[in-house]
């Protein structure tokens, strides 16, 4: 039984061990088979898969063998079955995680034809400061018209002229 609480927890140190370095044993242990099998089994051989498999098979394999009169063979057995259903679980778990996506991040192109207000005035011959909304949040830029537009009055952007600044036309009602 010591050696099974021996192996589950080898696994759990191992799977403490690749949350903490992130890669860096991996990146390390990577090419150990000389780049053969580099993409075969797609990730089924990274570290918390194979810590999930010696945790299973150490913590299952000693609740087998000390609630059952079965021997060390069967614990064994039943031990890597568990490790591989762990494996596996870690392994989907682990694909699913690297296939979330984020939603795109905002451009200066997602601004044209939004409408904000004036909060500095700006002159027909320098920059003001507008606020508009981008991506839900509230953000001052530098604003340049060809006609000047007070404090407090509606603009819609027109062009992007860089990522902090923009030209503005007045809104017409």
């Amino acid at each position: 039984m010591t050696i099974f609480l021996g192996l589950g927890i080898a696994g759990i140190v191992l799977l403490t061990l690749s949350l903490i370095f992130d890669g860096i044993l991996e990146g390390l242990f990577g090419d150990a088979l000389g780049g053969l099998l580099n993409g075969f089994f797609d990730g089924l051989l990274s570290l918390p898969v194979i810590a999930g498999f010696l945790s299973m098979l150490g913590f299952g394999g000693a609740i087998v063998l000390g609630t059952t009169d079965v021997g060390a063979p069967v614990a064994v057995a039943a031990g890597a079955v568990a490790g591989i259903v762990a494996a596996w679980l870690t392994w989907r778990l682990s694909k699913a995680l690297m296939r979330d996506q984020t939603t795109a991040t905002p451009r200066g192109e997602d601004l044209i034809g939004t409408s904000g207000s004036v909060v500095t005035p700006i002159p027909a011959d320098g920059y003001g400061e507008v606020l508009l909304r981008l991506a839900g949040q509230t953000v001052k830029f530098s604003a340049k018209s060809a006609v000047p537009i007070e404090r407090g009055a509606e603009v819609w952007v027109e062009a992007t002229l860089s990522t902090t600044s923009v030209t503005v036309r007045p809104v017409e009602r």
